[in-house]
């Protein structure tokens, strides 16, 4: 309970000892006594006090860790069977080694009995539980024996099927896996997150694994995680249609899960050895996906459970690992790509080389202080890593190769496209062009603007948004609002039904809400959510353009880098004029007012859930209104639950919520109570 006493220092030692006995009962113990509600207040409390009173923040505040934990937040879940790692085998030799140890303790019929070749891929592993076949519960691995529950985010992964395809299931299975990113996903993931002004992700690997933990399951979605199966662990009791490994891995496909298209089976080991060089000298390359070897199993199951376990690894298994693809080559310029939102990105342009079966000439150098770091020079060999990465990186230079004539690289101080003198953000890390007329932002910028974070028009494609830019017809995102039929029409591939589908979705654009403007214009370090506080608070653009930093700072969740950076934007001159004639097009730049009750949002503390197609709303419209008055939104029907917001087609969502009593509504009655009616929320 609080103390009652009125001394800022025992109250804020009071709130820390009970702050830490909460973490210590929700992360170690699994046990939570007090709410996510009652835990954020006491953080509130204890972020208020050290405000107020500088001096009482400590090192080992809570408040000084505020959003590590996040992650942490998902449920542990214990795997039916401990989820073991494999030992490598790193040449032929270790893997002959491995093989040998297999007959001594098996005899010769581990050997007879013929191997099974798994690519290795390169993703994150999960454990999918059936029940009765039903998909219920997803899981990371972990430590191995437990791990974190993702099954919202699993249900999002298309190779994931909910029921599988077979008319006896086990009563009780878990399906062993690797999630992974594709290499085209990951490119089109890093090019939506230059163009957002956002840093790219390092390789393939750790986006899956950070797209498996979000804790917003839409995010996983946005991503197009794949998935494939390679193993089975169920109770002693429950008997499974397989004796091989082989066995195991049709049954995986039959039943509706995805496999490695590309295992093999091996009758001896020299086998094992000529698919591994296939794969990794020729169909590597080929892959739309990362490995990092081959997994080698002893084929049939009875043999597997004879050798069991040493540790944590099976000795029946191991994973046959490639070679890092590392090539030197020269460094033969810096290069500069300036983003959406006028970042200068360095990149690398190299004297071409082959690289895992790829000739790769650019290397990404991620920032300046990388080069500086690293000590990296025009003219330097260097080391280049591809290793089943999608994007080359630079790892270092080889200065025992210097011959003088190298030359130290800078920044430019001019951006190189419009010649504008770049500015530095305020912590130094990046730099960036002011000028938001700059040819180079103008495409990315527009892209941005009509994308579905933003404006959400419908019709404009990236390569659309390249025809009207070479055409004269769009400069800056008012001129689309600005476009004719018979302009549009005009283009090729643009048909008079496709051009005025396209005006259509421009028109209906104009009503957008205005977080979604601001988030279209691209103001640096201003994504969706600052976006959506911003216009929450300031209601209209008006109010946003003339306030002060002070002001943006009073913003909860708002810090200084994106205060500084709002009123900079519209101080520019060029912004004033867009927005002008943005105004003159008549774009809305009013946020719809949240409805409140008593001082507080109408569903402030309500949890709600949104099942079927609703009227007039799309789910994420519904969402962005239930949010905006306060509530919250989750996918999953519980008693913890306010009410359910009905729509039709409503699936099992609406049965649990009957079962269980919670109250439900429809769209009308949605709007009713965020303070709309469905005239006006259009």
């Amino acid at each position: 309970m609080p103390s009652d006493s009125p001394d800022p220092a025992l109250r804020a030692l009071e709130l820390r000892r009970l702050i830490e006995r909460a973490n210590y009962q929700y992360y170690i113990q699994d046990q939570p006594e007090i709410s996510d509600l009652e835990y954020d207040r006491l953080l509130r409390e204890l972020q208020e006090i050290e405000e107020a009173h500088p001096e009482l923040r400590t090192s080992d505040s809570p408040t000084q860790r505020i959003g590590a934990p996040l992650q942490g937040r998902l449920p542990k879940v214990e795997h039916l069977v401990p989820m073991l790692s494999l030992d490598n085998a790193f040449n032929d030799d270790e893997l002959r080694e491995w093989a040998a140890r297999t007959v001594r303790l098996a005899g010769e019929d581990a050997q007879r009995a013929g191997y099974t070749a798994e690519l290795k891929i390169d993703g994150s592993a999960v454990g999918l539980t059936y029940e009765r076949g039903v998909f219920v519960r997803g899981a990371t691995r972990g430590n191995g024996t437990v791990g974190e529950e993702v099954t919202l985010n699993l249900r999002t992964v298309h190779d994931v099927p909910l029921r599988l395809n077979t008319p006896n299931p086990p009563e009780l299975v878990e399906i062993r896996g690797e999630c992974y990113m594709p290499f085209d996903s990951f490119e089109q993931l890093n090019d939506q997150r230059r163009r957002d002004g956002e840093p790219v992700f390092a390789n393939p690997r750790n986006s899956a694994a950070g797209s498996l933990r979000q804790l917003d399951p839409l995010v996983t979605a946005q991503r197009r995680l794949r998935f494939f199966g390679f193993s089975v662990a169920a109770p002693p009791d429950v008997r499974l249609p397989f004796t091989t490994q082989w066995e195991l891995l049709d049954t995986l496909h039959s039943w509706g899960i995805a496999i490695d298209p590309h295992r093999r089976a091996c009758a001896t080991l020299d086998d094992v050895i000529e698919f591994v060089r296939t794969v990794e000298h020729t169909l590597r390359a080929e892959l739309n996906f990362g490995i990092d070897g081959v997994v080698v199993k002893v084929n049939p199951l009875a043999i597997q459970e004879e050798l069991g376990d040493a540790g944590r690894e099976p000795r029946w298994a191991i994973a046959r690992k490639f070679a890092p693809d590392i090539a030197v080559t020269r460094l033969l310029s810096i290069e500069i790509n300036v983003g959406r939102t006028g970042a200068l990105n360095p990149y690398a342009r190299l004297e071409p080389v082959e690289i895992g079966g790829a000739m790769v000439k650019l290397a990404t150098l991620h920032n300046e202080k990388l080069i500086r770091d690293r000590d990296l020079r025009v003219g330097d060999w260097v080391q280049v890593k591809r290793a089943g990465e999608v994007i080359p990186q630079v790892i270092g230079p080889l200065p025992e190769r210097r011959d003088g004539t190298e030359r130290e690289w800078a920044m430019p101080g001019r951006c190189p496209r419009c010649d504008t003198p770049v500015e530095r953000d305020l912590d130094q890390a990046a730099v960036y062009c002011p000028n938001v007329a700059c040819p180079a932002r103008q495409l990315e910028g527009l892209v941005h603007f009509v994308s579905r974070s933003a404006m959400d028009i419908r019709g404009l494609s990236y390569a659309r948004i390249q025809q009207l830019l070479d055409a004269g017809m769009v400069r800056d995102p008012a001129d689309i609002f600005a476009l004719r039929a018979e302009q549009v029409a005009s283009l090729e591939r643009f048909a008079d039904k496709s051009a005025e589908n396209l005006l259509d979705a421009i028109a209906a654009a104009k009503q957008q809400p205005l977080w979604r403007l601001l988030n279209g214009l691209g103001i640096r370090h201003v994504g969706t959510g600052a976006a959506q506080l911003l216009a929450r608070h300031f209601e209209t653009l008006e109010t946003l353009a003339g306030a002060t930093e002070e002001d943006i700072l009073a913003v909860r969740g708002v810090g200084g880098i994106i205060a500084h950076s709002v009123v900079s934007y519209f101080a520019n001159e060029t912004t004033k004029t867009l927005i002008e004639k943005l105004r003159a097009h008549g774009v809305n730049f009013t946020e719809p007012v949240v409805h409140r009750t008593n001082g507080r949002s109408s569903l402030s503390g309500k949890t709600v859930v949104i099942t079927g197609t609703l009227p007039t709303l799309s789910r994420t419209a519904a969402t962005e209104l239930i949010e905006g008055a306060g509530g919250h939104v989750t996918s999953g029907v519980s008693k913890s639950t306010s009410f359910v917001v009905v729509g039709a087609d409503a699936g099992s969502k609406l049965e649990t919520a009957r079962k269980l009593g919670i109250e439900t509504i429809d769209e009308a009655e949605l709007l009713r109570r965020v303070g709309l009616d469905s005239k006006n929320s259009e």
